[in-house]
């Protein structure tokens, strides 16, 4: 082999275009899987060569895996469906699941491919109980235990991962599979959930939280991770990217130092957060309209978030950097793109909450 490239599903995403900018930055050759028409193909980097095609058209992912002779390929498959719906949606697993196989067979056909890393979730490891630590297994069932890894998304993830490690297991795959728990950080150009959040609570949006918890890590320390994982994961092994638990009380009190806003005052339990949300539901049903919270939102603050990232730390050299750092950074992310306008930012300090 005397030329490599890497391949990049979901690069249009958050993480995805992050994962590029760092392989671009090493010197890497990159190529770009996203949705044709997709807006936000413009947050690519330029360096990257585009290709636009559907993880469930088989056509699009051949061309996307087609390169000269003598080519070594490596793919980090980050594409898939998010939703925060619950509730099961073919489309979700035609892609999600469906899409991932494509890629495991187009992978295995491949003259050239070297290496795959999936990216799958920390909602796919089934949920322990508050108090104990999560880790990484090496089984995916989650129709044998749906009330521990909860929503559509989960379980297709759930689903995929297992189809990885089949593949791995009896084709003879290389390919590792990463958890990352939620991200957070700047270049967020598509405005996901967790940034969504942000705004809100430095906007005065947010007169009241919930009083649970979440595990984020910084985008740049998962992109971080997924190509160490590419570098250096072990084929059939699972990884957990995540970071230290956060409760949202704590959160929105950094938050408010580092941006200088107004912090959240009123915090309510998740019990009585989950009753509104089953009334907001039935509301909801009734009007058409979106629910200001769902009972799947609040159960995601509640469910127990503390993951071990050990074995990534271990094996890939994973570290995170401390949620002031990332928020600092995120805040001023936002102020220079005009997304926020506030008062004043705090210099970061290596303090972690």
């Amino acid at each position: 082999m005397n030329h490599s490239i890497y391949l990049v599903t979901g690069a249009a995403g958050f993480l995805g275009g992050t994962i590029c900018r760092q392989l671009i930055a090493r010197g890497e050759q990159v190529r770009a899987f996203v949705l044709p028409h997709d807006k936000a193909i413009k947050f690519v980097p330029k360096e990257a060569e585009i290709c636009e095609g559907d993880l469930t058209d088989r056509a699009s992912l051949e061309r996307f895996f087609a390169v000269p002779a003598g080519t070594s390929i490596t793919v980090i498959h980050c594409a898939s469906i998010v939703t925060v719906d619950p509730n099961y949606n073919q489309k979700v697993m035609d892609v999600n699941v469906g899409g991932t196989q494509n890629i495991i067979d187009l992978c295995l056909k491949t003259p050239g491919f070297q290496k795959m890393v999936y990216v799958s979730s920390t909602g796919a490891i089934p949920e322990l109980p508050k108090g104990q630590v999560i880790k990484e297994v090496d089984h995916f069932d989650p129709t044998a235990t749906p009330e521990l890894v909860r929503g559509c998304y989960s379980q297709s993830k759930a689903l995929a991962t297992q189809a990885v490690l089949d593949a791995c297991h009896y084709r003879g795959l290389n390919a590792c599979v990463v958890h990352p728990s939620g991200i957070l950080g700047p270049e967020d150009y598509a405005v996901g959930e967790t940034t969504s959040i942000l705004i809100q609570i430095i906007g005065g949006e947010m007169p009241m939280g919930i009083d649970g918890s979440f595990n984020l890590c910084d985008v740049r320390d998962l992109a971080a991770g997924c190509i160490a994982a590419a570098d250096k994961g072990r084929s059939g092994e699972c990884y957990i990217l995540g970071n230290d638990e956060v409760t949202f009380r704590d959160f929105t009190r950094l938050l408010a130092d580092v941006s200088g806003c107004k912090p959240v005052r009123a915090f309510i339990p998740c019990k009585a957060a989950n009753f509104f949300a089953g009334i907001l539901e039935k509301r909801a049903k009734k009007t058409g309209k979106t629910p200001l919270m769902t009972t799947f939102s609040v159960y995601n603050l509640a469910r127990n978030n503390n993951f071990d990232s050990c074995k990534a730390e271990r094996e890939l050299g994973y570290h995170t950097r401390s949620y002031r750092e990332t928020m600092h950074d995120e805040v001023n992310w936002l102020l220079s793109t005009g997304k926020i306008a506030i008062g004043k930012t705090a210099t970061p300090r290596e303090v972690r909450v």
